[in-house]
């Protein structure tokens, strides 16, 4: 027995597996590289093996949400034809439950489930989440897209926000303290970064799947944007499943949260009954006879450091209009750069960039600068951080301003619109009744148009034609026609030949600009006969047959930006390029020769989307100064107990926010984007002014030190004491991350 014990070895010979031994050795070659490469590197740095899979699963479900949310929007208006408001409202409801959910998910993981089976179990409602979606982009399956989309976004928020405060927490606990104290930083920089990069990656990739991808017959690849980020939601549940033999898994110890609001509601009705015989220095003593004297400190220690965040949703109300209020502006720009044509939802990717860059740029040059001219203290750093993000909003109107110019006019309540299409290869005269344009010249195949007549219901107007130029094929009679038009519509008449004589042909029209920022054209057919016209994309060599049979006026259709050769029945007849957002009319001819001339009817982005740049810096400036900052006052005042409460409560103000926003966008106030910029900027503005009130009149309470040795009933609920005052051994307390 000796020998056996001395040589580590057992009766039948065999080594016993000690503590160091790898993992899985036994077992799958592929599992044991798998699990114990990353294991080795960290063992030299005297890390917790764990760290590598909890690091690694973080990335991957970080991948999995900012990618999704990364094109949702646009993915909203295009493929489900939700309108932009709506499409804003639904991506901020979704938001606001993600970050409510949070709440939840560290209600369930500290007093039921525990955080390990909190994270997994979540984890798989969010991966089937992200199929929901998935599958409903596909299609060809005929499902009811809008319908697998809503279910999708609630089992995503339901996951992504039931696991969001507990995998920083999970990790946490894998160190020994205090003895890897100062580890324990580093893994939070890491997991911070590991956050960063899951978004700055996905938010580059995501949009190219979903444009420069062609699947289902389709001109992009929506399928595709969603189910690579849910394959990696799926890896991130495999990783840290594998990871499980190396966590230290931690009972679940109760939740400070639910006890705080347990003791609040204690001396609320507490206070009501006893108020005028038991008159009390705090409301909160009220409780101290059932929660005890240490909780009922802290609980306001809690409340005082809250009044401070009465006023911090308004910030997240204004951060996450990046992925919804400035993608759609960015729809509206030109994002070509001659090399390379920038995406509009591939924007968002440079918040994650210039976090990853500020973050060491604070601390070795910004914050020296900002302690040069006085601003030193966190909540000044705060308020300055806010004060950047109604800068950054000011900023985004001033743009909204310059893109105003590009924008398609579309008739308003009391007006209507009128254009006439010359398919002609001669000028005509027309006299009418049009209100200011009695007599005027329409040019040969070129547009006239009126965008604001003052109409009430329909009107009706006269005119007639004369030729100013010689030619039989342009001859037309003196008889008098007309144009008839609508209150709020667009109507459109196009001056061609027919049987010899010249007609107008009359169809409503739609001058907007695409929702996806592409160009659209209609094509306008002056021929004898019914003719193929061919586009065909000259980068690509991707023709577009848009011939329709027994139709002269084509339907209006959207293309992608590039140079174009356009062929009638084989013939070339025109090479062009159609830019980013604008509406064109191709007007064929064969009256005298054939002949394909260009129409803008709406002119295309000419804003270049590098001009958004200014804005997503300045906003990240605060979101820096605005988010690390206050977090980090914030754990500093509060009592160790109450972080995780206070964490919950940081992510309610970003629930919050994102309720501002929908509450504005579906109340519909303004009928132009650069006011509701306005708003939100002055909002901002009178926002940090309140936070400045409350910063000047915030005294932090000290906390006191409870001897249990003196009073063993200081710092215990009164129903976990044993009738001796003694503690009792089955409620031992246990803090709470």
């Amino acid at each position: 027995r000796n020998t056996r014990r001395s040589t580590g070895r057992n009766g039948r010979g065999r080594r016993r597996r000690t503590k160091g031994d790898n993992i899985g050795e036994g077992a799958c070659p592929w599992v044991w590289l798998i699990i114990n490469i990353p294991v080795n590197i960290f063992q030299k740095l005297k890390y917790p093996r764990a760290i590598p899979f909890i690091i690694s699963n973080e990335f991957c479900e970080r991948f999995n949400y900012y990618g999704m949310r990364t094109v949702l929007v646009l993915y909203l208006t295009r493929k489900l034809d939700f309108d932009d408001d709506t499409a804003t409202v639904l991506y901020h409801t979704f938001t606001t439950l993600v970050y409510f959910m949070c709440v939840i998910g560290a209600i369930i993981a500290d007093s039921w489930l525990g955080k390990f089976r909190t994270i997994l179990y979540l984890s798989i409602v969010y991966t089937i989440g992200s199929g929901c979606i998935t599958l409903g982009a596909i299609p060809t399956w005929d499902l009811d897209a809008r319908a697998m989309t809503i279910a999708g976004l609630l089992l995503i928020a339901f996951g992504s926000g039931g696991i969001k405060p507990c995998v920083a927490a999970f990790g946490g606990e894998q160190f020994k303290l205090p003895e890897q104290a100062k580890y324990l930083a580093l893994f939070f920089s890491m997991f911070y970064f590991a956050v960063n990069s899951g978004s700055f990656v996905s938010t580059m990739v995501t949009p190219i799947l979903r444009e420069d991808v062609k699947c289902f017959d389709d001109d992009d690849c929506f399928p595709l944007a969603f189910g690579v980020p849910g394959v990696l939601m799926v890896i991130s549940i495999i990783i840290f499943i594998i990871g499980k033999p190396l966590y230290k898994i931690s009972a679940p110890a109760g939740n400070m949260f639910v006890k705080v609001s347990k003791c609040i509601w204690t001396a609320i009705r507490t206070r009501s009954r006893e108020k005028s015989i038991n008159p009390r220095e705090h409301w909160l003593d009220y409780s101290e006879k059932r929660w005890g004297r240490q909780l009922v400190d802290e609980t306001r220690i809690l409340l005082n450091v809250l009044k401070l965040y009465i006023p911090l949703p308004v910030f997240w109300a204004l951060f996450d209009q990046q992925g919804s209020r400035w993608t759609f502006q960015a729809t509206r720009m030109d994002g070509d750069l001659g090399f390379w044509t920038i995406k509009p939802d591939q924007m968002q990717v440079i918040n994650p960039l210039l976090i990853l860059v500020f973050i060491p740029l604070y601390e070795v040059a910004f914050y020296p600068l900002l302690s040069m001219i006085g601003i030193r203290r966190p909540l000044q750093k705060l308020t300055l951080g806010g004060i950047f993000a109604g800068l950054a909003f000011v900023i985004s109107t001033i743009v909204e301003i310059q893109l105003e110019s590009t924008y398609a006019v579309l008739p308003k309540e009391g007006e209507a619109q009128l254009r006439i299409f010359n398919g002609m290869n001669c000028d005509y005269r027309v006299q009418s009744n049009i209100p200011e344009h009695a007599d005027f010249t329409l040019q040969a195949m070129s547009m006239f148009e009126e965008k604001y007549l003052s109409v009430k219901g329909k009107a009706t107007y006269t005119y007639t034609l004369s030729s100013t130029g010689p030619g039989a094929d342009c001859a037309v009679s003196a008889e008098q026609r007309t144009f008839e038009v609508e209150e709020e519509r667009q109507y459109s008449y196009f001056i061609r030949k027919q049987n010899s004589a010249i007609s107008a042909l009359r169809y409503e029209d739609d001058t907007e600009k695409s929702s996806k920022g592409y160009p659209m054209f209609r094509v306008l057919g002056n021929t004898a006969t019914n003719r193929t016209v061919v586009f065909r994309d000259v980068d690509s060599s991707d023709p577009f047959d848009r011939h329709k049979n027994g139709s002269y006026v084509y339907d209006l259709v959207e293309s992608y930006p590039s140079d174009y050769e356009i062929y009638v029945d084989g013939e070339l007849t025109l090479t062009y390029t159609m830019r980013l957002g604008g509406v064109y009319a191709f007007i064929v001819s064969d009256v005298d020769g054939m002949i394909t001339e260009p129409v803008i009817v709406t002119e295309p982005n000419s804003v270049n989307m590098l001009w958004l740049i200014p804005q997503y810096v300045v906003m990240t400036l605060g979101e820096v100064m605005y988010s690390i900052t206050g977090l980090e006052f914030s754990f500093t005042q509060a009592p160790e107990s109450m972080k995780s409460v206070l964490q919950g409560c940081w992510q309610l103000t970003v629930a919050v926010g994102n309720l501002i926003v929908v509450i504005v966008a579906e109340a519909k106030i303004f009928d132009a984007q650069k006011w509701e910029f306005v708003l939100f900027a002055g909002l901002m503005f009178v926002d940090m002014g309140l936070f400045s009130i409350l910063a000047w009149r915030y005294k932090a309470i000290p906390l006191k030190t409870y001897d249990e040795e003196d009073d063993p009933n200081a710092t215990l609920p009164i129903e976990q004491k044993d009738q001796s005052g003694l503690d009792n051994p089955a409620f031992k307390k246990s803090s709470d991350e």
